[in-house]
């Protein structure tokens, strides 16, 4: 009674005999070959995309590194070119200065022997002159001193970062205007030792410099150069004075 209450299956739900069913261990090998196959390919794709990459940014570093060198040559020539020009202006100007400083010791060796042998009758002659050259000496040195201070901030404008370039180039320009025009300067010549500073003396002291005084050797060999020419003038002028008499 209770077997007859079961569903007799239809023949469309009994399994086709002819199909042979895959077992799952099957299919788990089948789908994890595959998916192997896959990771492969994704991979082998990504190293290449790397690789490409890689050549890439070696090609560009090698190529960035050429040029920095290049420009590094570059500007090492241009620096030991600029030194050589440097050293021959200072070397010259030394020079000169030991030869004024020469100059000067004759003079007042001669001088000396003047005094000597007309101490007399051209002491005050020569008091007199010496007086004379007094004012001219005065107004040389407060010129030169100015000159001094404005060469010095002049140089640190040129070594500092920040400062604007055209400052340096209007205190340059004013300084040449002066030393053509003022008399003193002019008897001194300094229209050109000026130029030749402007054009050549590029010294700076190191990064954390905070003392203008170590910026700038040319501009400091001109002015001992100067200074001496204000002492020989003097003299030499005395001198012409009392031999004219």
């Amino acid at each position: 009674k209770y077997h007859s209450r079961l569903p007799f299956p239809s023949p469309g739900d009994l399994p086709d005999p002819r199909i042979k069913p895959v077992s799952s261990a099957l299919a788990g090998w089948i789908w994890s070959r595959e998916s192997r196959k896959e990771i492969e390919k994704e991979r082998e794709a990504y190293r290449q995309r790397t690789a490409a990459f890689q050549r890439d940014l070696e090609a560009r570093y090698h190529a960035t590194i050429a040029e920095s060198r290049r420009a590094v040559a570059h500007l090492s020539l241009e620096l030991e070119k600029e030194q050589n020009r440097t050293t021959s202006y200072r070397e010259a100007l030394i020079s000169q200065g030991r030869k004024l400083v020469e100059e000067k010791k004759l003079l007042e060796q001669e001088r000396a022997q003047v005094l000597q042998e007309r101490r007399q009758p051209l002491r005050s002659a020569y008091l007199r002159c010496l007086g004379q050259e007094e004012d001219w000496q005065r107004r040389a040195r407060l010129l030169l001193s100015e000159f001094e201070a404005a060469l010095t901030e002049r140089q640190s404008i040129y070594c500092s970062l920040v400062l604007p370039r055209r400052r340096r180039l209007e205190l340059e320009k004013s300084l040449l205007v002066r030393a053509s025009t003022d008399p003193v300067a002019a008897d001194l010549e300094m229209a050109a030792g000026l130029t030749d500073i402007f054009k050549h003396d590029t010294h700076c002291g190191d990064v954390w410099n905070t003392n203008k005084r170590q910026n700038g050797r040319l501009m400091w060999l001109y002015l001992r150069y100067w200074e001496l020419i204000i002492e020989l003038k003097k003299f030499k002028q005395v001198e012409k004075a009392i031999l004219e008499k």
